[in-house]
């Protein structure tokens, strides 16, 4: 049974490991023991702060530990408000009319412009599996945990949620919308780029990047091609927040032009479908899987497991591993969704 938990400072060896194990194009995760345990030290602050009534600089770091033998399977996380401290940037994908009566002509260009449209959102960030723990219901857990902490603590984030999806590039990390930015405005290549980004370094974009709209078809084919596409690994994750409800509105992300999906808090479907119930511990003989996860937030544990709801009584029946995992007890209350 996978639990998922806010990371601890002796987590440090598995958050580097699943650094390692995500690969090129990753930039929440670099391979950089500075980098990793700050995030670290942030989410154990973020997780202890206390009276949080808006969103902040608070970053929440959580990891999926295997109940029976203690090794973290992957990691997952939330930013409250990202932009504030370190400048988040996008591309905007929008439409101009080149129009000529007398010639009859009437021409439509798509521009990517440069911005900082998402500067105080939320972002749903650093989902990261290892390759050993696919499958199953491991990979929704990760995802979705992140709704039920939403649903139970709406006020610690904003009305807008959103996540970065990664972009096209091939198993050396080369990126071929990069690849023309490269040619044309920047003497460093795609990896070393999103590896700054990754430890903050962003200085260099704000420095480089052209300020004026680009016209897409001035771009390579290739380039072209690849804008609001994903990697190929990262098309299930897609796929289970468009479920979720989440849209591209035409951001994209300025290194590798993956799409950037947003959703408003309230309509996430595992946000609007959650609901609460009492819990008692007990054996059951439901073979109904739920997302569950406790109503405190420091101490926050979620799971995917078999429990026994009673919608009349709005009570469920977990086993006492179960309630163990959750740090819970009869009496106590639990969040719960459809997996």
């Amino acid at each position: 049974m996978l639990v998922v938990r806010p990371i601890l400072k002796d987590d440090y060896d598995a958050l580097h490991l699943c650094a390692e194990e995500s690969g090129h194009g990753f930039t929440s995760l670099p391979v950089n023991e500075e980098l990793l345990t700050n995030r670290i030290d942030h989410s154990v602050n973020s997780f202890q702060k206390p009276e949080v009534t808006e969103p902040g600089d608070e970053g929440y770091l959580m990891v999926g530990v295997d109940c029976d033998t203690g090794e973290v399977a992957g990691t997952t996380g939330i930013e409250a408000s990202i932009g504030w401290d370190t400048p988040f940037y996008s591309y905007h994908i929008s439409k101009v009319v080149h129009s000529s009566p007398k010639l009859g002509v009437n021409n439509v260009v798509k521009l990517l412009t440069f911005g900082n449209n998402y500067t105080g959102c939320s972002e749903i960030c650093t989902l990261f599996l290892r390759p050993k723990f696919r499958g199953g219901l491991n990979g929704r857990l990760l995802s979705k945990c992140r709704f039920l902490m939403l649903a139970e603590h709406p006020h610690r984030f904003s009305k807008t949620i959103f996540a970065e999806m990664r972009g096209v590039s091939d198993e050396k990390g080369n990126s071929p919308f990069w690849e023309w930015l490269q040619e044309h405005f920047f003497s460093i290549d795609f990896t070393m780029a999103d590896y700054l980004t990754g430890i903050g370094k962003k200085g260099f974009i704000a420095d480089l990047m052209p300020k004026l709209p680009i016209y897409i078809n001035l771009l390579s084919k290739e380039a072209q091609e690849v804008i609001g596409e994903v990697h190929d690994n990262t098309r299930p994750a897609l796929k289970l927040l468009e479920n979720e409800g989440f849209t591209c509105r035409d951001y994209v992300d300025i290194f590798d032009a993956g799409p950037t999906v947003e959703c408003d808090l309230r309509n996430i479907d595992t946000v609007r479908h959650s609901f609460r119930a009492q819990v008692s511990v007990a054996e059951h003989g439901s073979s109904t899987n739920y997302l569950i996860s406790n109503t405190s937030f420091e101490n926050f544990r979620a799971v995917a497991q078999q429990a026994a709801f009673d919608a009349e009584t709005q009570s469920v029946i977990l086993s006492p591993k179960v309630a163990s995992a959750l740090q819970v007890k009869s009496g106590d209350w639990v969040r719960m969704a459809a997996v």
